[in-house]
């Protein structure tokens, strides 16, 4: 089959391609969901192949750039709201925050389009070179600069959805590659027989992802072995602009107490959790003895009851605090409560929760125009909390969520507790996205998940990713989650592998690298 020639590809037309392929693969993840917007991966792929200019690092460089330029500009345009926050002091620099993000982690992109084209083989074997560049580059965007891992292309699939089960065995970096290898396929189809072989081999892929991952769903969960734990999230819908007004401070205190008190319909949670930033003081002030916010929350707890309480608290002297985002565990005491563990945040926010390189930047004006004074101290490597004698639960603070290996498994976790304060970011796609991605921890761990913020999305998870009937409290709702936490999964592939399967693939895409001596180019194979 002769197929008639394409195009010329000028220039312009190359860079609006390649914006195009960035903002049809963004489309593809929640909350859009748009799947056949994953054809922007062969997309790119052809727009490299395409280069024939006389530097094709440079080009290449250039179109890969492009093309993160929009996927991270749609994927994370939200930040923009955590600078309306305070729109008089930080609104003006919204734009510039969006554009730097979207440009700084487009840059991984453009090394891995720049990697693609100094590897690239003959033949079809290009599409699985193509899939290891930019799976490990992604790698990288997780892990550099402490990392951030947001909307990696392995979790466009909807989190509980058939495919994104692959995770149990691959984790989110493996169906990386896996979902980058079966999208980018259909730019070989003018290959000859054997690029439609390559494009049909991707769709059988892809059948087959759903397939195992209908399987792995429908595996019903090992039995618990002990009475249910029952939790209670909170979720008091307070905006994070109201949590700067001092004269709120008791209205902020009485809805989540109120919350907190509310009849239950069966039996009182074991576990009650409020979100990450919940009231905006330091725990250890709001919490002195003899406080009126410390009684009240003895007043809507039971006997017996913990509670997880998410917010900043300090050590040190009065002079010199130092200054710890994290997870206080109470027990509600006969007329009292006890703190019965600590877990304080690892894995921080840049120039969210601390600034990289402090001295180059505070002599720069960045810490002083940014507000962000000294941030946060970090916390130990992140280990299961012990909050009672039989109950050990794995906390991940906000963003943490986005990292697939800090859900360690521990024998005896009861599930990850994920709380978060997505307030920052508004009505947006943000904690929608957040929510999904969040998600991919109880998949990969194959632990339940309890997920509290502040405005929404919180919800009670299982260990395969799908959020309960009735169990999710959306954007902008105030009210309250009770519910048994579900039973734990069976040990997963990736929990006791780590990211060897991922490694795995790198190898297929090294091998694919390889130019074989005296080998027939694919390109001469006859249509």
């Amino acid at each position: 089959m002769n197929l008639p020639p394409l195009p010329k590809l000028t220039p312009w037309r190359a860079q609006g391609l390649a914006l195009l392929a960035g903002l049809a693969a963004a489309l593809a993840h929640p909350p859009f969901g748009i799947l056949p917007g994953l054809l922007g991966y062969a997309l790119l792929l052809w727009l490299l192949d395409a280069i024939d200019g006389p530097r094709p690092l440079r080009s290449a460089f250039l179109r890969g750039w492009l093309t993160g330029l929009a996927y991270f500009g749609l994927s994370t345009w939200w930040i923009a709201e955590a600078f309306m926050v305070d729109a008089a002091n930080q609104g003006w620099m919204a734009p510039f925050a969006v554009a730097a993000m979207a440009a700084g982690m487009a840059l991984f992109w453009g090394l891995a389009a720049v990697l693609y084209r100094l590897i690239r083989p003959s033949g079809v074997r290009r599409v699985l070179v193509f899939a290891g560049a930019y799976a490990v580059l992604e790698w990288t965007r997780g892990h550099i600069l402490t990392g951030f891992p947001w909307n990696l292309p392995g979790e466009t699939w909807r989190a509980g959805s058939a495919v994104s089960q692959v995770a149990a065995v691959v984790g989110a970096y493996g169906l990386t590659w896996i979902t980058l290898a079966i999208a980018a396929a259909p730019a070989v189809w003018r290959d000859g027989r054997r690029g439609r072989i390559a494009v049909g081999a991707a769709v059988a892929g892809l059948v087959v992802l759903f397939a195992g991952g209908w399987l792995l769903r429908a595996a019903p969960p090992p039995a618990a072995g002990r009475p249910p734990t029952t939790v209670r999230i909170v979720q008091a819908d307070i905006p994070q602009e109201s949590k700067w007004d001092e004269r709120r401070f008791a209205q902020i205190v009485q809805a989540y107490v109120s919350l907190t008190a509310r009849p239950y319909a069966a039996k009182p949670a074991d576990i009650v959790v409020w979100p990450e930033g919940a009231l905006p003081l330091a725990i250890n002030d709001y919490m002195v003895p003899g406080s009126w916010v410390r009684q009240a929350i003895v007043d809507a707890l039971r006997p017996g009851q913990l509670m997880l309480l998410g917010g900043y608290r300090y050590e040190g002297t009065p002079d010199k605090p130092v200054y710890y985002n994290s997870l206080v565990a109470l027990r509600r005491t006969a007329s009292d409560v006890e703190v019965v563990g600590i877990y304080d945040k690892h894995r921080l926010v840049p120039f969210g929760e601390y600034l990289p390189a402090d001295a180059l930047m505070t002599r720069l004006g960045v810490k002083s125009m940014a507000h962000l004074g000294d941030g946060f101290a970090t916390g130990p490597e992140p280990r299961p909390l012990r909050i009672a004698a039989d109950l050990l639960v794995q906390p991940l603070i906000c963003y943490e969520s986005l990292f697939p290996r800090l859900a360690k498994p521990v024998r005896g976790v009861r599930a990850i507790v994920n709380v978060s304060n997505d307030a920052w970011f508004g009505v947006t796609s943000g904690p929608l996205q957040h929510l999904n991605l969040a998600s991919y921890r109880a998949i990969e761990t194959g632990l339940p998940l309890i997920r509290a913020t502040p405005t929404g999305v919180s919800a009670l998870i299982d260990a395969q990713g799908r959020i309960l009937p009735g169990a999710r409290l959306k954007l902008g709702e105030s009210g309250v989650i009770d519910g048994n936490v579900p039973n734990v999964g069976s040990p997963t592939l990736f929990s006791r592998l780590g990211h060897w399967p991922f490694a795995l693939l790198l190898l297929v895409s090294f091998a694919a690298a390889i130019r074989v001596p005296g080998g027939r180019s694919l390109e001469k194979v006859p249509n």
